[in-house]
């Protein structure tokens, strides 16, 4: 993995589109761009401290709204490779943007943005970053302005 221009990057890819993530156009099914971009995360999640270290505090992340845009379809054996960068964060909430595209010949494929709340594992209430974490991610914050999220609460 390597940090640059505000983006995660990794040099291996992310997965390979099977049979069984695709449609009858022979395509990426819809529903297996949310599978990947959740591998994705998955990925990303130590690179910011959280996921599993975020969960040995008795903290997690919980998604509370995602946004999905299909600009290139992926068809089976097509190799997905994918970037993240947070777009925003503050005391509560995360703001991350992936980008999925053709580890091959590099065309972005699709892109997606998702809101991620700090929640205490034991209340299963939205709870406050600890502050090293919430240090870390004002850190590689870009600022980008999101596509169709929001910040704000609504």
């Amino acid at each position: 993995m390597r940090f640059e221009d505000g983006w995660f990057r990794w040099d291996q890819p992310l997965a390979t589109v099977e049979r069984a993530w695709t449609d009858s156009n022979n395509h990426l099914n819809m529903g297996y761009y949310l599978v990947a971009f959740d591998l994705q995360t998955d990925r990303l999640w130590p690179e910011l401290r959280v996921g599993r270290a975020l969960r040995a505090r008795g903290l997690t992340t919980f998604a509370v709204e995602a946004w999905l845009d299909y600009q290139r379809e992926m068809l089976e054996g097509d190799t997905i490779g994918a970037q993240s960068r947070v777009l925003d964060c503050d005391a509560k909430r995360l703001l991350i943007e992936h980008r999925m595209f053709h580890h091959g010949a590099g065309w972005v494929s699709s892109a997606h943005e998702v809101l991620y709340l700090c929640v205490d594992v034991a209340t299963r209430r939205v709870a406050a970053w600890p502050q090293d974490v919430r240090e870390g991610l004002a850190l590689v914050s870009t600022g980008v302005a999101p596509r169709r999220l929001t910040m704000q609460r609504r």
